[in-house]
């Protein structure tokens, strides 16, 4: 059994709004693989929830007028991994996703949930700061978009706040246009398992695939939220695509990331994932770009 206070449905996102307003103390149920769990666990024993499981305005993935990629936080990762234009577009993303639990988890899990959750271990939020997504809150005081960067601001905060929610995850054209990506996820079991490291490496070629215009790469578990790896970005920028860039790119993230130790691994293990695992994204990204090694 959940020991739950009351359970609340919203009909909009302007009366889910208004039900985070009314009730301080709610949180916003969804797919509830999340907020279930920490019921059960007695951390959010006799909670208030507000769900927004029905509205469909939160779901869709589309393409903007102005080439960017909106993403509804309600889609579950399976409708992610399916989409058409995440499968056309942003494939790494389909591909990190479905790293997510099994079929079960991804079937009701939400993209939304796993980056609203705050924790730096999410499959999805690595690739999403990444390719550098902003998210777009709705709250009482209207619409408001920041960076993902902003969006995480310690282990299991993000930059949410009372009444508002999550309307959608946007990526840029220019954050995916001729970019080219890997993700790879180390965990202890191959499946069904929280990362112990995870890697998102993306990659823009010049015309003639002989030069890394530009690399992003973005960790999981490195630290308290996702991490961008900027020395490891400039190691390879404008760089000729070789295994010597490869090396280098790699080598230069160790400086970019703080793992710690946990019971899942040792601070200097993750250290060493974080070299090995650069080094396996980026050339396997270079390949999907065109670029030989």
């Amino acid at each position: 059994m959940y020991d739950i206070e009351a359970l609340y449905e919203a009909e909009s996102i302007d009366h889910a709004i208004e039900l985070l307003e009314k009730y301080p103390e709610a949180h916003i149920i969804a797919g509830g693989s999340d907020v279930l769990i920490e019921i059960r666990e007695g951390k959010l024993a006799g909670c208030t929830l507000v769900s927004i499981q029905t509205l469909d305005e939160l779901r869709g993935i589309s393409l903007e007028t102005d080439g960017a990629i909106r993403i509804g936080p309600l889609n579950s990762f399976s409708h992610v991994a399916a989409d058409p234009l995440i499968q056309k577009h942003l494939p790494v993303l389909a591909e990190a996703v479905e790293t997510i639990g099994g079929p079960q988890l991804r079937n009701i899990g939400t993209i939304g949930g796993n980056v609203c959750n705050g924790v730096t271990s999410a499959d999805s939020a690595s690739t999403l700061t990444a390719y550098e997504a902003l998210m777009e809150y709705r709250g009482p005081g209207g619409t408001r978009r920041l960076p993902i960067r902003e969006h995480y601001v310690g282990a299991g905060k993000t930059s949410l706040a009372h009444g508002e929610l999550l309307q959608g995850i946007i990526i840029p054209k220019e954050s995916y246009e001729n970019c080219f990506g890997f993700y790879i996820k180390y965990a202890m079991r191959n499946a069904l398992d929280i990362a112990t490291l995870g890697c998102s490496v993306n990659v823009r070629l010049s015309g003639d695939k002989k030069t890394i215009e530009r690399m992003r790469i973005a960790y999981g578990v490195a630290g308290p939220v996702p991490t961008r790896a900027p020395a490891a970005e400039e190691a390879a920028r404008g760089k000729p695509v070789s295994e010597e860039t490869v090396k280098a790119a790699a080598k230069a993230a160790l400086g970019d990331v703080n793992p710690r130790t946990s019971w899942r691994a040792a601070r200097e293990f993750r250290l060493q994932l974080v070299e090995e695992l650069a080094r396996r994204a980026l050339r396997e990204s270079i390949r999907r770009a065109g670029g030989q090694l």
